[in-house]
């Protein structure tokens, strides 16, 4: 097994020969300061990480450059809502033709097929520009 961090390797190495040393009533005690230890290095890199990000974010907004709006989500999120869909279509047409008839199936389509386009119509380019914004509810 190689050590993605060495330092990190020499301190499991340093408890483990400080156990062996001790014996087993002072593990607790040694696992305790192993592990606050991996907590600080996981605490420093997330640091690391976020600083970088932000960093990022700043030379890209100085530069003029936008993010694009995020659109209807990854692939997952749409075929999810379109496979939850699908399913709760099932009841929502038995209902609709138990209570209505013909009528009742007609408007639970209509409402799974309005549903559907509203999600649709997040990713539709044309349409990002156009959002409303809290301000624009304001004036």
């Amino acid at each position: 097994m190689e050590a993605r961090d060495p330092e990190l390797r020499r301190e499991l190495d340093a408890t483990l020969q400080a156990r062996k040393e001790l014996g087993p009533e002072y593990e607790t005690a040694l696992i305790d300061s192993f592990l606050d230890k991996v907590d600080q290095r996981l605490a420093g890199t997330h640091d690391q990480q976020t600083r970088r990000h932000l960093a990022e974010q700043r030379m890209a907004a100085a530069r003029g450059a936008t993010q694009p709006a995020r659109a209807a989500g990854t692939f997952g999120e749409r075929f999810g809502f379109g496979v939850v869909s699908l399913v709760l279509a099932i009841p929502l047409s038995a209902i609709g033709v138990a209570n209505a008839g013909i009528e009742g199936l007609v408007v639970a389509w209509l409402g799974i097929f309005g549903v559907n386009a509203v999600h649709a119509a997040r990713s539709w380019p044309w349409a990002r520009g156009r959002r409303r914004t809290s301000s624009d509810w304001e004036s």
